[in-house]
């Protein structure tokens, strides 16, 4: 029983119970080995047997615990949040009128001092004792009334089974809950502490102020716990009463239970009401709408008051009793929950049994009120989460045990009164089952160092696993403020645990340590490398664990790891910080549009740059920064070698990127393009070059050029050819005197823009002012179509007259918001100014840094007449009046629907004037407008204008199956857009049926199998809201969007060709006509293809494919009659002059033709068949033309001559230039033998003269040629007799040269070893010998062994 508990008996107990009910508790005895001590109030007499009106009974127990820290529970404290210290008394309690007279109560227990370090809660030193059924005489001793704080803490739980899943994608070091818990914090400002529980449950404790801890609750609520989903049937003409006048009901109860509710339509016939939130959320909203429902049911409703704490025994434990009277009787009871504090019991359904339940609920109360005395006892505020138990288990189960309810105070406050009701001879088991609950769990702390804990905890838990696997009862908690493992569960098993860790931690301290190194911060990103690749490295080298602290700004890396592991990291650290402390870093500056492209696609260019300089860091700015500097760092000689490499890069890419800009009227962009892109693309290819439109929202006319600059030229002058063919561009100068362009220009040029404009944009190019002496030009150029050039020269000539009669100027302010009243619609008031006075007026424009000057340009009477009256409009505009108007509350929301948009557009379009709608919730038909007089009187015609527009609007119907709806609103809704500000409507589409109504397993049964669809469903109907006429063209807009399905027949076997190389064609046509188009699989053998899209897409499409199918048609048959094939026979002779040198003369028949030729392959078995195809005509004429030349062969002549195959070299020549030289000079053609032929057989084909003659030139060759090889094979005959002669004395001491063997062999015999065949022995070859080297073609002549013929003998 814990300290100091205080039990109040109530007045009617016979006094011997109460001593019975002593004697029973005093033999109670705590898990720790405490005994209760019972002290009576003095007067109090055992033995008397009349009780006094209330007895006191204090119950004082002994503990010799630590401080009171304890695990979180259902009160909310967190676990590890410190308590104040709390000393246990003796009987009475001790208050500050009642001081301690025993002075060894206060020795009781001695607690830490932990006030300095762990303050206690805001509210906790304002939480006095509670004081239940205190006696009367107490009264007087009350405490002073304190202010409460305006900083409160709430505390509240979040049961595991309704968690939300949100630490799935936890960051390092941080994890999901932390986030959320800091975002709210930032949203509400109010301070949130959040533990997890042994069971897995989350307690939150919030401090801050009340409206923000109250936001706060329900945001955390909103993210952590999990959101259910609930349907209940309520009657359909219930729900008028739930929503309340204009859904206000359902607004506040939204509001006051946090959950979402929804209600179906009237035109809905669904009864199910579907309620979003938390579940004790979802209960309270359950709870009320059903009372709202069986308020207004037509069967019998009886409603009961019954204090709150009667309900447990009417429901019964696990609402046992209420569950069986419902079914008994077939009726609904409606008992609140215990969030909700409400005494009423509702009672809906047939009379009788509402009766009948009435009946049994009343007496239950009646009985139970005679019966029920409370016993109120202290227990510590950690401990009633045991006492209630995980879903309020262990108070049912009391309850069912011994009939007693126990009431828990609310977790949000501090006090520990626990208050048993029931009867009283069953009081002393539940006190007994309490305590017992509440002492089932014991804590104990066990010291480790904060660094040691992930050691402990071990890789993914592995360590600390070891000890919780054995010891499931056991909650291990680490704190890391405190250093300290907070150990909690049964007493054994807390004990157990607490000893194997301390001596895991006993045996760590003594095989890890820790170290730390000083680094400056701004190293910290290249320490730990890309995607951490280099930090990771030395981790999983050393097993040393680094902790680097980014966020907070210090300068340690923390080392933790065995010793050797430790030196080794920091080893590698300390290097490594070293060598970036001897980096260098450069800047260069590049152009950010080149960035992309050194960066390349995927960083592929970049990477091939960092491979190359291996130790460079190339880092360039962010996109959005809009900067060109690009950082280098690393060593120094890799660095600048870098620098170097990417200067020369840009300059590379300065020459390839030049841009040119040329100015081509808007009109004319659409021609430029060409239809699919065909114009612009050409001239991109052509020229290599990058061409680049302004886009539909940029008020431009330049397009930019960009690559090469003699391309980028090519590519401006084909665009500017392309607009002067298409347009009647004309240029035309005129004669300004020079000393008049600055001013005809105007400051800034504001007055030649304002000609420009007002000319169609027309080009007005003033000639440069001359340099020194030289004088300017007076030629102005005017260039642009014709008649807008007529018009600017007209105008120009009109101001240089008036410059050269006077030229004035002036200016006039006005607020920028007045400038469009003073020009007027269409600029009508600004011309009735000029008409009036001559002089010319410029506005500012949006570059214009002043935007309230207006320039006056005249003559000097013009002038001051028009300055004089924009003086005078504007001094009206700028007297401000205040007007009231009434408007019809009904259109009110109109105007200040979506912030005040419309407001917000009717004070810009009329001068900045105010307009002021009555407040909602006012019933009032007044609108205020202020401004100027003009303004106000701009805007009041504007509103009854939209007045006047609402008071016609109807509103249509269209039925569009909702399948279709987002085809019809196109992307991000465009086509609607487009549909509503083209006829002013509004269209609202239907919200999309997500089968929200179906509860249990239900399946919608709308459309099975086939069956057709309902003809009009409610997420079917599109609403368009405005005037008749323009609501029924909207509809028509509308239903053009609708889809359709077209089938096109087109042959199978085009099929191919229509969706091109990977999906290309079809995926052009679909782009191109915004339509689907399904082309069957091949399998199918289908020529159907269907089209899918808005009427006027799909036919547009279908046209493209008939006039593609037609275009593949008359291909298909070109090929046909190009495939005409025909066959002649040709002497395999004649080929090579068919063919000509190198294909020359085939290759000019093709060309002139446009026929393929093919020849058969030599020795083919036709051989001589020529293959020619392509259309018929040509391969006519190719043939004619192959006839030809076979003609003028075949009346050639063909002779042979013999000549020696050895001389054939010589006849060539070298790379054939001599025989070439023969054949030119006798018009003939002359073949040298082949590898099977007769070596010595030369054929010459040509004209019979010619041949004749060349045959005498080749003999005559062949003689000469024949003659020199006779005398220099004798000459070389006669040198190898001569020298194998001379070589006989010699050889005497040796032995003969061809001596024979037995002698040879002796003589070698007699000198000693020798090697025979050896290459020193070898003599070298004849150079000169014809057998050693004979000719090519000629046969081998012998070596004569005798003298030679002539000569002189030696």
């Amino acid at each position: 029983m814990p300290r100091g508990t205080r039990i109040d008996l109530a007045t009617g107990w016979r006094w011997r119970v109460v001593c019975a009910f002593l004697l029973a508790a005093s033999t109670l005895q705590c898990a720790s080995g405490r005994s209760p001590k019972w002290s009576l109030p003095a007067g109090a007499d055992s033995c008397r047997t009349d009780p006094p009106e209330t007895v006191h009974v204090t119950v004082t127990t002994r503990r010799d615990h630590g401080p009171d820290l304890y695990a979180a529970d259902s009160d909310g404290v967190p676990r590890g949040h410190p308590r104040p210290p709390r000393r246990l008394t003796s009987a009475p309690p001790t208050s500050p009128q009642n001081p301690p007279t025993s002075p060894k109560a206060d020795q009781a227990y001695e607690p830490l001092s932990y006030d300095e370090l762990f303050p206690a809660l805001p509210n906790a030193e304002m939480a006095a004792p509670p004081m239940v059924d205190a006696p009367r005489d107490n009264w007087n001793q009350l405490s002073e009334m304190r202010i409460p704080s305006s900083v409160i803490t709430q505390v509240f739980r979040v049961p595991y089974e309704e968690r939300a899943k949100i630490d799935g994608n936890n960051q390092f070091g941080e994890s999901a809950s932390s986030r959320i818990c800091a975002e709210i914090n930032r949203h509400t400002g109010a301070h949130i502490e959040i533990s997890s529980a042994k069971d897995q449950s989350l307690t939150f404790l919030v401090t801050g102020k009340n409206d923000a801890v109250a936001r706060a609750r329900r945001l955390i609520l909103e993210r952590f716990q999990m959101q259910a989903r609930v349907t209940i049937k309520i009657p359909k003409d219930h729900h008028r009463f739930i929503l309340g006048k204009k859904g206000k009901r359902l607004q506040e109860l939204e509001q006051n239970t946090a959950t979402k509710i929804q209600v179906p339509t009237p035109k809905d016939a669904s009864e199910d009401i579907v309620v979003m939130g938390t579940r004790d959320a979802i209960e309270k909203a359950l709870h009320e709408i059903q009372q709202t429902s069986d308020e207004q049911s037509k069967q019998a409703y009886e409603k009961l008051e019954i204090p709150k704490h009667f309900h447990p025994f009417i429901c019964g434990a696990n609402n046992e009793r209420i569950q069986g009277m419902m079914a008994e009787h077939g009726v609904r009871i409606n008992v609140p929950p215990l969030s909700v504090m409400k005494n009423e019991i509702t009672i809906a359904g047939e009379k009788d049994g509402v009766m009948k339940c009435k009946e049994i609920i009343t007496k239950r109360h009646k009985e139970m009120e005679r019966k029920c005395q409370t016993v109120s006892v202290e227990v510590r505020k950690s401990q009633h989460k045991y006492v209630i138990g995980p879903r309020r288990s262990n108070i049912a189960e009391i309850l069912h045990d011994t009939g007693v309810s126990v009431e828990m105070p609310p977790s949000e406050t501090t006090t520990e009164t626990i208050t048993l009701r029931g009867p009283q001879d069953k009081l002393g088991q539940a006190l007994t089952m309490v305590y017992a609950k509440a002492n089932s769990v014991v804590q104990q702390d066990v010291e480790a160092p904060t660094w040691l804990h992930k050691f402990i905890i071990g890789r993914k838990g592995a360590n600390i696993r070891q000890i919780t696997q054995d010891l499931p009862k056991v909650h291990v908690e680490f704190t890391d403020k405190q250093g300290g493992i907070k150990l909690e569960g049964p007493p054994e098993e807390v004990e157990l645990a607490a000893e194997k860790l301390e001596n895991m931690i006993s045996e760590m301290k003594s095989k890890l340590c820790f170290d730390e190194i000083s680094v400056d911060p701004k190293f910290y990103k290249h320490i730990i490398g890309k995607n951490g690749s280099n930090i990771n490295r030395i981790r999983n080298d050393t097993g040393v664990l680094i902790n680097i602290s980014e966020a907070d700004g210090s300068n340690l890396i923390r080392l933790e790891g065995s010793p050797e592991g430790v030196r080794q990291a920091k080893q590698e650290l300390e290097e490594l910080v070293t060598k970036m402390e001897n980096e260098k870093e450069r800047d260069i500056h590049i152009d950010q549009r080149f960035h992309r492209t050194i960066i390349g696609t995927k960083g592929d260019k970049i990477k091939e740059i960092r491979d190359r300089f291996n130790q460079v860091q190339i880092s360039f700015p962010d996109p959005g920064e809009q900067s060109d500097l690009v950082k280098i760092r690393g060593p120094k000689d890799d660095v600048d070698g870098c620098h170097q490499y990417l200067k020369k890069m840009v300059r590379d890419l300065a020459e390839s990127n030049h841009q040119v800009k040329v100015s081509i009227f808007r009109q004319f962009h659409k021609f430029i393009i060409g239809k699919g892109g065909a114009n612009i693309n050409k001239i991109r290819e052509e020229t290599g070059t990058r061409i680049d439109l302004p886009s539909e929202g940029q008020n431009s006319d330049e397009i930019t050029i960009t690559g090469r600059k003699e391309n980028c030229e090519k590519a401006q002058e084909r665009i500017q050819k392309i607009q002067d063919e298409l347009a009647s561009i004309v240029e035309v100068d005129i004669i300004i005197p020079a000393k008049f362009h600055n001013s005809m220009i105007g400051a800034g040029g504001k007055l030649i823009q304002s000609v420009s404009e007002e000319c169609g944009g027309v080009a007005i190019k003033f000639p440069p002012p001359g340099k020194g002496s030289e004088k300017s030009s007076d030629k102005v150029t005017i260039r642009g179509p014709k008649e807008d050039v007529h018009k600017a020269k007209q105008i120009l000539v009109d101001l240089s007259n008036e410059k050269q009669l006077a030229s004035y100027t002036t200016e006039v302010r006005a607020k920028q918001q007045h400038h469009r009243f003073l020009i007027g619609r269409n600029g009508a008031n600004i011309r009735k100014i000029r008409d009036a006075t001559g002089a010319r007026i410029i506005f500012p424009t949006d570059k214009d840094e002043d935007k309230e000057l207006i320039t006056i340009i005249g003559k000097k009477d013009a002038i001051a007449k028009a300055k004089e009256q924009l003086e005078a409009t504007i001094k009206e505009l700028d007297q401000v009046v205040e007007e009231t108007m009434t408007v019809d509350p009904r259109h009110h929301r109109h105007f200040v629907a979506r912030r005040g948009e419309v407001l917000r557009q009717i004070g810009d379009q009329y001068g900045g004037v105010t307009v002021s709608f009555p407040r909602s919730g006012v019933q009032s038909d007044k609108v205020t407008l202020k401004g100027a007089k003009e303004c106000v009187e701009g805007a009041r015609a504007r509103i009854q204008e939209i007045v006047s527009d609402l008071e016609e609007m109807v509103e249509l119907e269209v039925v569009i199956p909702q399948r279709y709806h987002r085809t019809v609103m196109g992307s991000r809704g465009s086509k609607v857009q487009a549909i509503t500000m083209r006829h002013e409507v509004q269209i609202k589409f239907p919200e999309k049926d997500s089968g929200m109504h179906l509860t249990n397993g239900e399946e919608d049964s709308a459309q099975v199998n086939g069956e057709a669809e309902p003809e009009t469903r409610p997420q079917d109907i599109v609403r368009i809201m405005g005037k008749k006429e323009r609501c029924e063209a909207a509809r028509d807009a509308l239903l053009e969007l609708v889809p359709v399905t077209v089938e096109e027949v087109v042959p199978n076997r085009h099929h191919r060709y229509i969706i091109g190389q990977k999906g290309e064609n079809v995926r052009q046509m679909m782009t191109e006509h915004d339509v689907n188009i399904q082309v069957p699989p091949l399998l199918e053998c289908s020529d159907i293809i269907r089209i899918t899209g808005p009427p006027a897409n799909t036919e547009r499409a279908c046209q493209a494919l008939r006039e593609k199918v037609a275009q593949l048609e008359e291909e298909e048959a070109d090929r046909e009659a190009r495939s005409f094939k025909l066959t002649m026979e040709v002497d395999p002779e004649y080929h090579p002059k068919i063919i000509g040198k190198r294909g020359a003369v085939i290759t000019k028949i093709r060309e002139k033709h446009n026929v393929n030729i093919q020849f058969p392959p030599r020795g083919a078995a036709e051989e001589s068949v020529i293959t020619i195809t392509g259309y018929e005509q040509n391969v006519q004429e190719a043939k004619a033309a192959i006839l030809a030349i076979t003609g003028e062969l075949d009346k050639m002549v063909r002779d042979t001559v013999e000549i020696d195959s050895r001389i054939h070299s010589r006849l060539i020549g070298s790379r054939g230039r001599a025989i070439r030289k023969v054949m030119e000079e006798y018009k003939v053609e002359i073949k040298f033998p082949r590898d099977n032929d007769d070596p010595n057989m030369v054929t010459i084909m040509g004209a019979p003269e010619n041949v004749e003659e060349c045959k005498d030139h080749l003999l005559n060759l062949s003689e000469e040629y024949m003659q020199d090889i006779t005398e220099r094979e004798d000459m070389n005959m006669y040198m190898s007799q001569n020298a194998s002669s001379g070589a006989g004395p010699a050889q005497t001491g040796g032995g003969q040269a061809t001596g024979d063997a037995p002698q040879q062999g002796a003589l070698k015999k007699e000198g000693g070893f020798v090697v025979s065949g050896a290459p020193w022995t070898q003599e070298a070859p004849n150079m000169d010998s014809s057998e050693d080297f004979p000719s090519m073609g000629a046969p081998s002549v012998a070596t004569h062994t005798g003298p030679t013929i002539w000569g002189p003998r030696r």
